[in-house]
């Protein structure tokens, strides 16, 4: 006979929920009831004085050429660093799920850059790739290959990508490495025994599987991208060069915090923030169809 906790207190689920709650709306509704409120005012550069001026701030926003410039630019940004980040991750998470030597260590060296600051990632990169005084940019010099993303847009946005492709690996890695853990060795067996290969057992047996956990990390890689990249273009590229490494969550930044426009920074946070939301949800509606739990 099974052993099972009851607790009789009826409001203690509601207790321990209270913390949870408080968190969210501390740190997302109340933050996000903030920025669509001062999205339909103007504000002075210290933000002492402001005015009502309805969706005045949506049509200066969507008249600027320079903000679909941004879309672009976090399209490309987004797909490069997610697909790139997903499948290095899984390819790692593969190979360290074999009996290798000193597979510990090789883990543990795996989940490190996880640890690593956006910030401080960013500054590791461009110390090795800076055109004149990194380590990693004098033999492309010596190649005859005049790397410089200081100057070259293309440049900038391959920095700025491997930096965040970097830094998001160690944590892609370590949910793919649990997700393969967790399947039956029965299964492959008896898929080798019916004369599969390795390659034809990934795709019809293991990938399947972890169509879950890939799902996941799916979503949390698009929300990564468009929030906590912000600290690695901050620190290589201050979104340059002439704006080629500006993402919307920069431009929000930029022309908020430097530019002074608050009332057009928060209109550009509330559509970031509806574009998240609705691609989040796109991904429930039509990808999760494919996930097989």
């Amino acid at each position: 006979m099974e052993k099972s906790v009851v607790f009789n207190n009826k409001l203690l689920p509601y207790l321990l929920l209270v913390p949870q709650l408080i968190i969210t709306f501390v740190f997302f509704y109340w933050p996000a009831s903030q920025a669509v409120f001062q999205s339909f005012k103007r504000e002075d550069a210290f933000g002492l004085t402001s005015e009502f001026v309805g969706l005045e701030n949506y049509q200066t926003l969507f008249a600027q050429p320079e903000y679909y410039k941004s879309m672009l630019t976090t399209v490309i940004f987004s797909s490069l660093v997610a697909a790139l980040s997903l499948s290095i991750a899984l390819l790692f998470a593969t190979q360290a799920d074999k009996n290798l030597k000193a597979a510990g260590t090789y883990k543990t060296l795996m989940i490190w850059p996880y640890a690593v600051a956006p910030a401080v990632a960013g500054v590791l990169w461009i110390f090795m790739f800076h055109p004149s005084l990194g380590t990693l940019a004098r033999p492309l010099r010596w190649m005859n290959f005049d790397w410089n993303p200081l100057l070259n847009g293309n440049h900038a946005m391959a920095l700025v990508v491997m930096a965040a492709v970097w830094k998001q690996i160690s944590y892609n890695f370590l949910f793919f490495l649990a997700g393969l853990q967790s399947i039956p060795k029965s299964v492959l067996e008896a898929g080798a025994i019916d004369g599969a290969g390795p390659m034809r057992r990934f795709w019809t047996i293991v990938f399947p599987l972890l169509s879950p956990t890939t799902f996941f990390l799916l979503v949390v890689n698009v929300v990564y991208v468009f929030f906590d990249t912000f600290g690695i273009i901050d620190a290589v590229t201050g979104g340059g060069p002439a704006g080629a490494t500006t993402t919307m969550v920069y431009k929000v930044f930029a022309d908020g915090r430097l530019g002074g426009d608050l009332g057009g920074s928060a209109a550009q946070s509330v559509v970031l923030m509806v574009i998240v939301i609705a691609l989040t949800a796109v991904q429930f509606k039509y990808i999760e169809r494919k996930v097989q739990y």
